[in-house]
């Protein structure tokens, strides 16, 4: 691509949603603001007046100044183009991991830190594939079904905040994960019959990882403490737990030992009339020979 076209380039991405920083993320302010701060002393270092710098990155010079008062979060490439054109031997593009997880909205990096330390997850999904156990495809296809319509960026940054989570079955030591999921889950088509098919394959893949326990509640199954809504429960390595239900306190965290109680007495109630997972693995096997 031409140095024109890329700068036509950053300029129409530079506007785009899912780049401005949440105002109730005071984590993600800090990360912003201390970016924008090293950028602009970098500029007036070299002695680069700002337009002449939006100039050399593609940028106008209002939203270099956006930047640089740490308005909107910065994009891998320009952190690379500025570094480049400013001389600064790698300091500003050093900074493009902390800004990948500012990206990430700051509730999925709240239940990612929370996933990350836990050493036993129990998990109920009643409405959908859970997110630790979809395709990127899969959840690719959820995002774009969502409403109000989410930008093309903004489906991106979702798949890869929500693949990103899945880092925790690579931990080792392994933790302990157990997963209930409704038959309808299974059974939804979610993104055409391919993508379909290669999540229940994923299915299989992950059910038979011996750390793993993944059960299908059947939809002829009698009523159970789960059609409230999901069921998450995790447990730390000092015995501490954090729980949540759709069905109390309207879905937060609760580390309240009487709510702990409840929704581990929910899920242990689950998992018994669930299918065992043996019965559950044929039975997703059995969905996959009828697509």
């Amino acid at each position: 691509m031409s140095v024109d076209g890329d700068t036509a380039r950053l300029k129409d991405e530079a506007d785009e949603p899912g780049w401005e920083v949440d105002p109730d993320d005071e984590w993600g302010l800090a990360v912003v603001a201390t970016v924008g701060r090293q950028l602009r002393l970098r500029r007036e270092a070299v002695g680069m007046r700002a337009p002449d710098f939006g100039v050399a990155v593609g940028y106008g010079e209002d939203m270099v100044y956006k930047l640089e008062g740490g308005k909107r979060i910065p994009r891998p490439e320009f952190l690379d183009r500025a570094d480049e054109v400013l001389g600064a031997g790698g300091l500003l593009a050093a900074m493009k991991e902390d800004i990948a997880k500012v990206r990430y909205p700051k509730r999925v990096r709240d239940l990612a830190q929370m996933e990350a330390k836990a050493v036993e997850l129990g998990v109920y999904a009643g409405l959908s594939v859970h997110g630790l156990l979809q395709t990127p495809e899969h959840a690719r296809a959820l995002f774009e079904a969502w409403q109000p319509v989410y930008s093309p960026d903004e489906v991106e940054r979702g798949v890869s905040a929500r693949m990103a989570r899945q880092s925790i079955f690579e931990r080792s030591p392994a933790p302990t994960l157990s997963f209930v999921q409704e038959e309808a889950t299974l059974r939804r088509p979610v993104g055409g019959t391919m993508v379909w098919r290669q999540q229940l394959e994923h299915l299989l893949e992950v059910g038979r990882l011996r750390n793993v326990t993944l059960q299908v509640m059947r939809m002829n199954s009698d009523a159970h403490p789960g059609l409230e809504g999901k069921i998450e429960v995790l447990k730390f390595p000092d015995g501490s737990a954090v729980g949540r239900s759709e069905g109390v306190h309207g879905g937060r965290p609760t580390s309240d030992p009487k709510q702990l109680r409840v929704l581990e007495l929910r899920y242990g109630t689950i998992r018994a009339q669930a299918l065992t997972p043996r019965e559950s693995l044929a039975f997703i096997e059995q969905v996959l020979g009828e697509t």
